[in-house]
């Protein structure tokens, strides 16, 4: 495909894959607004590790018991796997194959904003620990990180294989729906586990400016899952042959998230393996992983095998995950809910519905 080139269809006529490359970048006429309005949302939340105050975690870390240090140290190792692999991945799967400028757009801000997730933890890391080399150079020799890694990483790999290499068409579409389905759950479930033992220790004042950077991360994450859940709403209305392979793939697509969820509580099993901490413990954690799993599934059409609640298993985590005000710095506060650029009043209640947490 030529980085320059002319298309023969407008853009208004193409589908989201698989169709003629993007030749013009432009948004004032789009097929698929809901993707753009996605990209505003993401761009108003734009925010830089540095901002937030983490001066005060040394401290608190060094205060902790070992097993909550233990529960510290490998959440953000598993953070950081996680986050090198979506940094990069979706910029090099799906853009090879995409057609359509808000799509396009939508990817590329996708991909930036994971980095900043990734800086974020060095971020903490440099002020937390001594020597940054203790965390990074042990996580890619951790199992327990290094598995869930590659199941992460095949997806995107099987699909990068067939965008290069000689393949049939519905191979091809094969690997992008189930790709897509990877990244969603990843993007939904994977980071909870985490999330919730970060917010829990600032719960006790500990640990608070990790929380912080948690609580941006996880507003990101939440505009990136409502992107592939609205990807694949779209993809199968847009393509007979995309609904067709859905729905022979249904078993493979609840395997695929029934085995996140079992990965996740094994996670917790791990971090929580010589003790608790206070407000948290491994099988409310189990509970939490197979609550939240169970609505991501019913969101994209998948039944829940899973007998779970109505109400959140963790209702605090509940005000981390919303908006509201986080101090980012002694002198300054965020306002999450502010949109930088004046966009926010192009963002409606609309244009995430029944995609949120």
């Amino acid at each position: 495909m030529a980085i320059l080139q002319k298309n023969k269809k407008s853009h208004l006529n193409k589908k989201l894959w698989f169709d003629e490359g993007v030749d013009i970048a432009r948004y004032d006429q789009l097929k698929y607004p809901q993707l753009d309005k996605i990209t505003e949302k993401q761009l108003g939340f734009f925010w830089r590790p540095e901002e937030v105050d983490v001066s005060k975690d040394k401290k608190d870390f060094h205060d902790l018991s070992k097993h909550e240090q233990h529960i510290f140290t490998s959440n953000l190792k598993r953070q950081i796997l996680l986050d090198s692999v979506q940094g990069r991945a979706p910029n090099l799967a799906f853009l090879p194959i995409c057609s359509l400028p808000e799509l396009e757009n939508w990817i590329e801000t996708w991909s930036f904003f994971e980095t900043i997730h990734s800086r974020s933890y060095t971020h903490i890391i440099r002020n937390i620990y001594p020597n940054p080399s203790v965390v990074f150079d042990g996580i890619l020799n951790m199992k327990e990180v290094v598995e869930c890694g590659k199941d992460i990483a095949k997806y995107y790999d099987d699909l990068i294989d067939n965008n290069v290499g000689p393949t049939n068409k519905k191979d091809h579409k094969k690997s992008l729906w189930m790709c897509m389905l990877s990244a969603n759950a990843l993007e939904g479930i994977r980071f909870y586990v985490s999330f919730a033992c970060s917010w829990a220790f600032a719960e006790l004042k500990k640990m608070e400016g990790n929380a912080k950077i948690i609580k941006f991360i996880a507003r990101d994450e939440n505009v990136h899952l409502a992107s592939t859940t609205t990807l694949l709403k779209l993809m199968r209305k847009e393509d007979p042959e995309i609904e067709r392979i859905a729905k022979e793939t249904e078993q493979d697509a609840t395997d695929l998230f029934v085995k996140v969820i079992e990965q996740e509580k094994k996670w917790a099993e791990y971090l929580f393996k010589d003790g608790s901490m206070i407000g948290l413990n491994e099988n409310i954690l189990k509970q939490y992983v197979e609550w939240i799993g169970c609505k991501r599934m019913r969101a994209i059409g998948l039944q829940c095998p899973y007998t779970v609640s109505q109400a959140n298993p963790l209702p605090w985590t509940e005000k981390w995950i919303g908006g509201g005000n986080v101090q980012v710095a002694p002198q300054e506060t965020e306002i999450t809910s502010y949109i930088t650029g004046g966009v926010k009043k192009d963002i409606d209640d609309k244009t995430l519905k029944g995609l949120s947490l």
